[in-house]
């Protein structure tokens, strides 16, 4: 089998499975440190009860997503040596950070809040899960800036056959990048308040103490409202960013193989990759495609058609996901602001609404899962656009032996921690609040 192939197999398989646990980390942190502050505030014991709870269930999912991403990490040396020595002087330093500063921040205080919560004085003690939720928060912002160089690179020159940094400024004022952020953010946020108000659903429809999950169901349906509306907000923004400085990757989103001006939006599409054109294209939105990409109902949309074929993304599997994911984002609107409705008119004691709710909990992970499919697929077949393909980043000592072991390896201990931390997790969820 082809090294390459496998390779990216293995990272995708890996990146995608670590991912799981990153957005309920982002989210339910936060929720976490409100909980813990209405306490603080109010002094009502179902605040605390809440944040220990969701707090129990947030660190299994910590701890989990710790251990498969420093697993991760090895991939850069034993995979993609090539792409670590081209491209390492500069991913290299907001990694080192977000390892050096946010993940130990985050750390720290992680230990100060589970273990201190009677050693330290209440104030403290909230400071630090706030702590925590802002290492989270740092920790993304510099994972997510260094993919962003890879989206766009900025800031750097080419000096014997590397690429180095040269205005960490630059680096740090990419748009895309921080619209990116904000973007994943919001939807890690997503992600934490369906969680919430999925479990909550679940003991309001067991009727175990449906009063105090209802005021949990309440705050996620705020948050989840909110965060959801800020997503789409974003999604826009960073539509545009894709359309300026990756028009493949935006043709390709949109199966546009025609490059126009004034181009509509067609509701139904069927990309025919192998014929170059839509084998089905119906219920177009004038100019809606041109407004989306550029702002102008006027505006230009490159085509596929304007790129060599070995410089084009995969088409159908980009379309198909960037379709989904913004679908399912347009469901979370309705959905969160829906429960957000009930939860202020006091009527959430519906047994067909609760099971929604607790249907819903994997369909934003799903989402956020697909919206890497668009984001990692679309740049290809660059690793990072514009200056190193993915077929030359790959180690050059490296067999298919080799991968495959590698990968049977990940496979064997993904399975154990996998099997590990979902059965704690749905096991203490389904517990509930025990005092």
């Amino acid at each position: 089998m082809d090294v390459l192939l496998l390779s990216r197999l293995q990272f995708a398989a890996t990146a995608a499975f670590h991912f799981l646990f990153v957005p309920m980390t982002l989210g339910v942190v936060v929720l976490v440190a409100i909980m813990q502050t209405l306490w603080y505030k109010t002094g009502e014991d179902d605040w605390l009860k809440l944040s220990r709870f969701f707090g129990k269930l947030f660190l299994i999912n910590f701890a989990i997503g710790v251990v498969t991403g420093i697993s991760l990490e090895f991939q850069f040396g034993m995979n993609w040596a090539r792409y670590s020595k081209y491209v390492g002087d500069i991913f290299g330093v907001p990694l080192a950070i977000e390892a050096t500063a946010a993940f130990f921040l985050e750390s720290v205080f992680l230990g100060l809040w589970i273990f201190g919560a009677d050693k330290v004085s209440r104030k403290i003690h909230l400071i630090s899960i706030w702590m925590v939720a802002l290492g989270s928060n740092l920790s993304a912002l510099w994972i997510l800036f260094a993919n962003a160089f890879m989206q766009r690179p900025v800031g750097y020159s080419i000096a014997a056959g590397r690429v180095e940094l040269i205005d960490f400024a630059a680096f740090m004022a990419n748009p895309y990048a921080w619209v990116k952020f904000f973007h994943t953010i919001f939807a890690a946020y997503s992600v934490g308040a369906f969680f919430v108000m999925g479990v909550c659903a679940y003991h309001m429809l067991k009727k175990n103490k449906p009063e105090i999950f209802g005021r949990a169901f309440k705050l996620a349906a705020y948050f989840g409202a909110l965060s959801c509306l800020m997503v789409f907000v974003f999604g826009d923004f960073h539509a545009k960013d894709i359309s300026k400085y990756q028009p493949s990757k935006f043709a390709a989103m949109e199966s546009v193989w025609e490059t126009q001006k004034g181009a509509a939006y067609p509701l139904l599409v069927l990309p025919d990759e192998k014929n170059e054109k839509n084998a089905v294209e119906a219920i177009k939105l004038p100019y809606l495609l041109s407004i989306l990409a550029t702002y102008d109902p006027m505006g230009e949309v490159k085509g596929l058609k304007d790129f060599a074929k070995e410089d084009r993304p995969p088409v159908f599997l980009t379309f198909i996901s960037f379709r989904l994911m913004v679908a399912l984002g347009m469901l979370f609107i309705a959905v969160s602001m829906l429960a957000a409705w009930l939860s202020w008119k006091k009527k959430l004691d519906n047994p067909l609404f609760l099971k929604l709710m607790i249907l819903s909990i994997p369909l934003p992970y799903l989402a956020m899962q697909l919206g890497w499919i668009v984001a990692e697929v679309g740049r290809q077949p660059w690793a990072v656009y514009g200056l190193l393909r993915t077929s030359e980043s790959v180690s050059a000592n490296l067999t298919a032996g080799d991968v495959l072991f590698s990968f049977a390896g990940y496979f064997i201990v993904y399975s154990f921690l996998g099997f590990a931390g979902f059965y704690l997790m749905i096991k203490n969820a389904v517990k509930g609040i025990e005092n």
